[in-house]
């Protein structure tokens, strides 16, 4: 039968179709069209985009020329600007805060590659470290309030290029979905004293049901109320507010496991687009001890409508139980088969 979730931390349902379960071979995503003949991103056209920011890069190299493997560059066309002033004015009922923020593009790879997942495990890891990086920098500047760090897969997903990156944006204020997390996890500790997050993966781990990959500090399981089929969380084992916190072993770890994750994903439903998202601590502002870092892994399989968008709730019709077995299945395939979906998709 059909039921109602509700998701452990935020006041939020979703409705789990049951009797309608969509299984991992009823997703056919779009295929990609290729739209590019020359990349900005690409190693050689360095000049193409702003001056970079960070790169971890051979000795010797110089910027904004080859030699590099990440590189972090202000996005062309940025949704805030730094030189802004942080100016908030009000005319009658409405509020107009100028443009203060930064907004980076990270690029993950040197190759014209869309795909994290055909990367090293080294690679991945150099990423993370490129993310917190930016996000120590940024801070320094205390007019930012919040951090956002996501990866937009695919045109579906809002990617404009195909050439794998992430991308940074850092404003003056914090989120409304963060906003939510917090009350979330204060009113779980003044109820029961614990981390709402720590409970949740520690049950997971417990349960097994909904895990998808598990390590010495990381675990990524499919949530219990997930919005999308196939959407998965990455937690950290350790209580950590902030994501600038990791350290070496943990970046390690979190470059096995969000890579494992992912490539598990693509060989599930056919290398889906999806939307990756860092949760992490607001900055410059009241330490939030009772926060848990957390990274949501969001697949674009299926069209958010009218009920979502008025009710803020949603509906999934592959149940997460089912969703969790096929992705853990999927790691026993062998991983050639990755290479053939690609082609498939790519109309080769």
């Amino acid at each position: 039968m059909p039921e109602w979730r509700k998701d452990p931390v935020v006041d939020r349902w979703v409705a789990v179709s049951t009797e309608r379960a969509k299984r991992p071979t009823d997703y056919r995503p779009p295929l990609e069209q290729k739209k590019q003949e020359r990349c900005p991103l690409c190693e050689g056209h360095e000049g193409d985009t702003p001056p970079e920011v960070l790169a971890f890069r051979k000795p010797g190299s110089e910027p904004n020329r080859p030699g590099w493997w990440v590189r972090v560059v202000p996005n062309k066309f940025p949704a805030c600007r730094v030189e802004e002033d942080n100016k908030m004015t009000r005319k009658d009922i409405y509020y107009t805060w100028c443009g203060v923020g930064a907004h980076e593009v990270i690029v993950e790879t040197t190759d014209h590659e869309p795909n994290l997942i055909n990367q090293t495990e080294w690679q991945v890891a150099e990423v993370i470290w490129a993310w917190r990086a930016r996000s120590l920098d940024l801070r320094r500047d205390t007019r930012l309030k919040y951090i956002s760090i996501f990866k937009n897969k695919g045109s579906v997903a809002g990617a404009s290029l195909e050439h794998a990156h992430s991308q940074l944006i850092a404003i003056p204020m914090v989120p409304a979905e963060i906003k939510e997390e917090l009350a979330g996890v204060r009113a779980y500790r003044e109820e029961r004293g614990r981390c709402v997050y720590c409970d949740v993966w520690q049950h997971e781990a417990a349960t097994g049901e909904r895990v998808v990959v598990e390590a010495s500090h990381f675990i990524s399981f499919v949530p219990y109320a997930a919005r999308f089929p196939f959407e998965m969380w990455i937690l950290p084992k350790k209580h950590q507010r902030d994501f600038a916190d990791i350290d070496e072993a943990g970046v390690r770890d979190l470059a096995y496991v969000l890579r494992e994750s992912l490539r598990r994903l693509a060989w599930t439903v056919y290398d889906p687009p999806y939307n990756l998202v860092l949760h992490t601590c607001p900055v410059n502002d009241v330490a939030e001890e009772d926060y848990h870092w957390h990274i949501e892994i969001l697949p674009r399989l299926t069209i958010i409508a009218g009920f979502e968008l008025g009710t803020g709730y949603y509906i999934n019709p592959t149940p997460p139980e089912m969703a969790a077995a096929a992705l853990r299945e999927a790691g026993k395939w062998c991983p050639e088969v990755i290479s053939a979906v690609q082609e498939v998709r790519a109309g080769v």
